[in-house]
């Protein structure tokens, strides 16, 4: 493993880049993290209609995330791949596929972790901001929202974790992340499959275990601080639908 370490070290870490696409285990973080970031003001919203008295906008926006969980993550990558280019014209790579897929998805779990951890503000606090002379947006804005996302950030890290694990399905449709890239390395040296694919096992484990404990050391914090619990949301989403694929 170690003399296979160093031949293809480069490789497995960023694929062909600067003389191709980024590729390997940069595009697999990069990818993770920008499907978060986009996906986080679609959980705000979704999160916010989710809470909301309206049933008008609570339950069109509760059909849509029940719905969308309902569907394995590969059947949405297909779905873009394949069918998105028919209606708009244009061809989307694999990486644009996959980014759009992954922002879907985590804008629908991101939107149960805002619910739940709207929920898990005790309601005096809204209450007392009404009392105050705040309206339900301003009192939303700074009274409720500052509290929950505070006890949301464990729950965040995870679906980091969850995210960075779906990006492997990306190597369905050739997307140069750390799986497609271990494959391409097997094909190369074709007699160590099991050193490359413990290898690959490795990256993800060292991965997913380290923000993992940045998870729990943020819970533990807010432990001794006396924060509420941090809100979870209901499952994973890209494991969930990786199994089910």
């Amino acid at each position: 493993m170690i003399e296979l370490i160093r031949t293809y070290w480069v490789y497995f870490l960023i694929g062909q880049y600067p003389q191709g696409p980024l590729g390997g285990v940069a595009a697999t973080v990069l990818l993770a993290a920008l499907a978060l970031l986009l996906a986080m003001p679609i959980g705000l919203l979704m999160g916010l209609a989710r809470t909301s008295s309206i049933a008008a906008v609570r339950r069109p926006v509760t059909v849509i995330a029940y719905l969308i969980r309902g569907i394995p993550l590969l059947l949405m990558v297909f779905w873009i791949y394949f069918y998105l280019p028919t209606v708009t014209g244009h061809k989307t790579d694999q990486f644009s596929t996959m980014l759009i897929a992954l922002v879907v998805f985590d804008g629908v779990y991101l939107g149960e972790i805002v619910r739940a951890g709207i929920q898990g503000v005790p309601k005096g606090q809204y209450e007392a901001a009404r009392a105050l002379g705040l309206g339900h947006g301003r009192a939303m804005r700074r009274v409720i929202l500052p509290q929950a996302l505070r006890s949301m950030l464990p729950s965040l890290v995870n679906q980091f974790v969850s995210t960075i694990k779906a990006t492997s399905l990306g190597y369905i449709i050739g997307l140069t992340e750390a799986s497609f890239i271990a494959t391409q390395i097997n094909s190369q040296v074709f007699v160590h499959p099991t050193a490359v694919y413990l290898l690959l096992s490795l990256m993800y484990f060292i991965l997913c275990f380290g923000l993992s404990r940045v998870a729990l050391v943020i819970e533990r914090r807010q432990a001794r601080r006396g924060l509420p619990r941090p809100a979870r949301s209901p499952g994973s989403p890209t494991a969930t639908a990786a199994a089910n694929a």
